[in-house]
């Protein structure tokens, strides 16, 4: 018991001391409740909903998506601009924990940025109430709960420094993201206007390429930035790159092949000695899984 309160006096003391007293940072046990509420909600929602009718949430959908579209462009000029301001290096940049007026604007948008995770966990429980449980994957749970965590570290501990470009470039992926969850929720006929939505993956996907980069190239030099954080960074983006690598090969080009080889296959034609037959593929066996084959 004395090494835990030696240790949480230690975790107390080191952290910034700029954003310590900020909300949801003074002591970990809002963060710890907020994560163990969302997975009982993961686990829980889905039974209370089976006997009832699915929530109709466009009039809250849109708002919702809408607002943090324009947090996420907030974020996304804060960082920019404190950076830019503040004289930021992208080989290597130390965190200012003086009570600058830019170091403080850089620490405030880390917060900001930090609270906007625990916002987006409202996206599960509009799934739950959608009674769109298909949608609450491994990935989308992993994803939701390790960003708070880690955000809640970064905002306590490194409130600007390097960690301003993955919070950055993530605000502008989530600019887009909300932008097209927005437009989705107006109804069907957006849909002419969503042709874009394989292209968020993508760029996704180049968020993490680029995190990884600037994360080992910083794990190679010496800099006065948290080692643990770089190398903790470097290793969530490997991760993420194979979860959302894995959904980008599932989603497209898994199932663009599918496609073109039921297409090819469905039906062909031939003449042979006069006369004419046609090839159709064999459909396979049902199973009693109403045509739907394992």
């Amino acid at each position: 018991m004395e090494t835990l309160e030696q240790f949480y006096k230690w975790t107390e003391e080191t952290s910034d001391p700029r954003t310590r007293d900020w909300l949801l940072l003074q002591t970990p046990w809002p963060i710890i409740c907020i994560f163990v509420s969302y997975l009982t909600m993961i686990y829980i929602g889905p039974k209370l909903m089976k006997g009832h009718q699915a929530w109709n949430l466009k009039s809250v959908l849109i708002p919702y998506n809408f607002a943090l579209v324009i947090l996420s462009f907030y974020m996304f000029y804060e960082f920019l601009m404190s950076a830019a301001l503040a004289g930021y290096s992208l080989k290597c940049q130390p965190v200012d924990y003086s009570r600058d007026p830019l170091a403080l604007r850089m620490a405030s948008v880390c917060w900001w940025f930090f609270f906007s995770k625990v916002i987006e966990l409202l996206d599960t429980l509009f799934f739950i109430l959608r009674k769109k449980e298909n949608q609450i994957t491994f990935l989308h749970v992993y994803h939701h709960c390790t960003m708070i965590i880690n955000w809640y570290l970064g905002a306590k501990y490194v409130a600007g420094g390097q960690a301003f470009l993955l919070a950055m470039i993530n605000s502008f992926v989530h600019i887009w993201m909300y932008s097209y969850y927005t437009l989705a929720a107006v109804g069907p006929h957006m849909q002419k206007y969503l042709w874009w939505k394989k292209y968020m993956t993508t760029l996704q996907l180049t968020q993490f390429f680029i995190v990884v980069a600037h994360t080992g190239y910083n794990m190679t030099i010496d800099c006065n930035f948290p080692q643990g954080f770089n190398y903790a960074v470097f290793f969530y983006a490997i991760t993420l790159i194979i979860l959302f690598g894995n959904f980008y090969y599932k989603s497209y080009v898994e199932k663009k092949a599918t496609k073109k080889q039921s297409q090819n296959g469905t039906s062909h034609s031939k003449v042979s000695n006069g006369y004419h037959y046609e090839l159709r593929s064999r459909k396979p066996e049902s199973n009693g899984t109403n045509g739907h084959t394992n």
